[in-house]
């Protein structure tokens, strides 16, 4: 217990320092080397890195805000597969050799890497070939995933030699470097540039010289129809500024006009919104369940008779990232189709997991695979489905720090459902059935009931979690419809910064 607080104090730690350098960051990024980073140093370990990367990536791209983020939290969803291949396959299972390469050679990547970055501009229109970019990680990153599937599966199975393990490492990196192909392609091949409108003080005034902002079909002064509305509004012009005069002299123009949902939030105005709180829990409420299961497969295969629990494993990894990357295309879809407000997601994939909870607390043997596959994607649309949404509410200014609270009901879940309550059931009902040392150190728990209770109350916990999500969906809906009418994403202004 102690140690799961330590590790929750130092992630909140990491993650509050994380934010506040992220807000620093004055630079935009292309995208394809962040990405390609971002999975190479592996930011499933580093909630610092982490975050600068996904703010980043958010800030370079905010009209496909879900993209990014379900690409962003795929690859790092696959980065603990990653490791494993290269553990297994050059280190020899070595941990010493692990632990020099976290210390040494991951900071060594990151440094030689950092020069080769360069800034970019984002967009405020669609571009279909950035599309077809998004188009491309998103094949390789499946291609991927699928690969080390396959692989983790025949290590665990077959006895690989020493050579082909090599081999399977070296087409694991060839699945890594996949995305430098666009970069390389845009410079090899460079585009015609195309007019078009582009975020920042500089681009703006370029465009302005060129005519892009200027709409030909209205003239900069209209003139009046008549004299008698010429007159009229320059009553009203009078009034109103002998109405500003005594405002100022009473001080009521000094109050600072609060941001409406969908423009830039403080973390303090947004503390204080039940949409932020609705999200927390909802997201909360989710992953916590989720992650529950994933501390505990292990366990929950040997207590239905699964001595093996490799392939349980790898399953669930990679229908978790499955359901990260398909969570942000799908939301991204629907959202500029229909209008569809985000949480709608979390919604119906929280009710397929209050399902799922009910297939594991029947400790089934046949059902397990099923219900762990289902829990995997269901689980991986959480974060990718959250992300963006925490976005679009309270805007990009300041969320990293927004982002990083959030990301916290992760953790919260593992220590109150998977530390408290899955681990009091399970050593409860391991001392009553007696079973003695098996498996190592520590008693054994077998059968259905050493999860039966957590799986009932994690059931509830999902069906709470939907509610939840559906109230907060049904809450924001006029938002949506007001950031998505013309079937793109429409930057508010306090967001072009």
């Amino acid at each position: 217990m102690f140690c799961m607080c330590l590790l929750l104090h130092c992630n909140l730690t990491l993650r509050r320092l994380s934010s506040i350098m992220s807000s620093l960051i004055s630079h935009k990024y292309l995208m394809v080397w962040q990405l390609w980073i971002a999975l190479v140093i592996g930011t499933n370990s580093s909630a610092w890195l982490g975050t600068a990367v996904l703010v980043t990536n958010m800030r370079n791209f905010p009209l496909s805000r879900g993209t990014v983020a379900g690409i962003l939290k795929g690859y790092i969803g696959l980065s603990a597969a990653v490791y494993t291949e290269i553990y297994t396959g050059i280190l020899h299972n070595s941990s010493i050799k692990l632990l020099l390469l976290l210390a040494i050679g991951i900071p060594a990547i990151s440094v030689s890497l950092m020069y080769l970055v360069r800034p970019c501009i984002p967009s405020t229109e669609d571009d279909a070939t950035e599309h077809g970019h998004f188009l491309f990680v998103q094949i390789a990153s499946v291609s991927l995933g699928v690969y080390l599937l396959t692989t983790t599966i025949l290590d665990d199975v077959l006895t690989i030699p020493a050579s082909i393990s090599y081999a399977f490492v070296v087409i694991m990196v060839l699945f890594l470097l996949a995305p430098l192909a666009i970069p390389l392609k845009m410079t090899l091949f460079p585009a015609t540039r195309k007019e078009r409108g582009i975020i920042g003080p500089s681009s703006s005034s370029e465009n302005l010289s060129s005519g892009v902002y200027l709409d030909k079909s209205e003239p900069l002064l209209t003139p009046s129809s008549s004299a008698t509305n010429l007159g009229s509004s320059q009553e009203v012009d009078n009034g109103s500024d002998v109405n500003i005069l005594l405002a100022e002299g009473e001080g009521a123009v000094r109050k600072k006009r609060r941001p409406r949902r969908g423009e830039d939030f403080e973390f303090r105005e947004a503390l204080i919104k039940a949409d932020f709180w609705l999200l927390f829990f909802a997201y909360f409420l989710g992953v916590g369940s989720g992650v529950t299961v994933l501390n505990n497969l292990a366990q929950i295969g040997i207590a239905v008779g699964v001595n093996d629990t490799t392939v349980l494993l790898c399953l669930f990894s990679f229908c978790n990232f499955l359901g990260r990357l398909c969570g942000g295309i799908i939301s991204e879809h629907f959202v500029r189709l229909r209008m569809l407000p985000r949480p709608v997601w979390m919604a119906a994939t929280q009710v397929v997991m209050a399902l799922s909870h009910g297939l594991f607390a029947w400790g089934l043997k046949a059902t397990l695979y099923a219900s762990t596959a289902v829990l995997g994607v269901c689980y991986g649309f959480q974060f990718s489905v959250m992300i963006p949404t925490a976005s679009e509410l309270f805007g990009l200014k300041h969320f990293g720090i927004i982002y990083n609270f959030m990301i916290l009901g992760n953790p919260l879940g593992a220590l109150i459902f998977s530390g408290l309550l899955a681990g009091y059931v399970y050593d409860r009902e391991a001392e009553r059935q007696g079973v003695g040392l098996l498996y190592g150190s520590g008693a054994t728990c077998l059968g259905p009931k050493c999860f039966r209770l957590t799986f009932e109350v994690l059931a509830v916990v999902c069906v709470l979690g939907s509610i939840l999500s559906t109230l907060l969906a049904v809450r924001i809906k006029p938002v949506y419809q007001m950031l998505y009418a013309g079937g793109s994403f429409r930057m508010p202004r306090s967001s072009l910064h």
